[in-house]
């Protein structure tokens, strides 16, 4: 039987082996799915597995979405532009290749709201495994700007200068800008990209009381489905929106990178993370 992992630290919240094995179910695959905590020392480890074909495929989550890629033979062109990695697959090469699916499962999910993102000014909390994938989405959907503010500046400074010296000049995207931690400038959407809000007591601690109204609240994090960040937009009568969707859309994407299978995304998919 083939083995699939998630891999993370803290990996409990993590709702991936409850869809893929709903989907390995589905379509009669002979698999498991599950998930494992590691600290970085296991990394090394985990690829050999791999190579050894003890694991056919592993989820990466926060926080080793760059620290796997030295240990990997290739990436995929995605995973090179933003230096993420969140989907792994021994190819029949026997070539261990990074993919990144959370590109394409940000962006399903914000079209799946309705939300035209064309011309706004968007604003990203932290600085995390997941925000370069999601400044890339971002810029294909055709936002007018991008702000980044993290508790540790020279985090969103990395990633800032990341894109501007690089992606930025050759798509001729707006450069990304940095802010202090705490500040609000103007913006049409906030997204939270930290792992503050996992705990149900978890708090950022902003000022969003002079945000105005008509903004657009969204949280990467789908469990719990309801994080303080996202109550209190919801409370200043701001549209909201959890990281379900994009969790489901790029799991839809790593099911296929590695069975070559598009599994269903239905009404019972969505009923089964709530």
């Amino acid at each position: 039987m083939n083995k699939y992992l998630v891999i993370g630290n803290p990996i409990e919240h993590s709702l991936s082996p409850l869809i893929h094995n709903y989907w390995i179910k589905k379509n009669n695959i002979k698999a498991i799915y599950d998930k494992k905590k590691l600290s970085g020392d296991d990394l090394k480890d985990i690829i050999i597995k791999i190579r050894d074909k003890n694991i056919n495929g592993v989820n990466v989550t926060v926080p080793f979405k760059k620290e796997i890629i030295p240990y990997l033979d290739k990436l995929t062109l995605d995973a090179e532009a933003t230096q993420s990695v969140n989907t792994i697959l021994l190819t029949t090469g026997g070539k261990i290749v990074g993919h990144n699916t959370d590109i394409g499962g940000f962006e399903n999910a914000i079209k799946d709201t309705g939300y035209n993102l064309s011309g706004k000014k968007i604003l990203i909390l932290g600085s995390g495994g997941v925000t370069a994938s999601i400044i890339f989405a971002l810029y294909n959907m055709k936002v007018s700007s991008i702000t980044l503010t993290n508790r540790t500046k020279t985090k969103a400074e990395y990633l800032q200068n990341f894109f501007n010296s690089i992606a930025a000049k050759k798509n001729g995207w707006n450069e990304i800008k940095v802010v202090e931690w705490g500040e609000m400038p103007e913006f049409d959407m906030i997204i939270n990209t930290t792992s503050v809000g996992l705990n149900n007591d978890d708090n950022l601690n902003l000022d969003f009381s002079k945000i105005g109204k008509n903004k657009f609240f969204y949280d990467v994090i789908y469990n719990p489905k309801e994080t303080n960040f996202l109550r209190q937009g919801k409370d200043l009568g701001n549209k909201t929106e959890n990281g379900k969707k994009m969790f489901i859309f790029q799991a839809a994407e790593a099911f296929k990178i590695w069975h070559n299978i598009q599994p269903e995304i239905n009404e019972e998919v969505n009923n089964l993370l709530d």
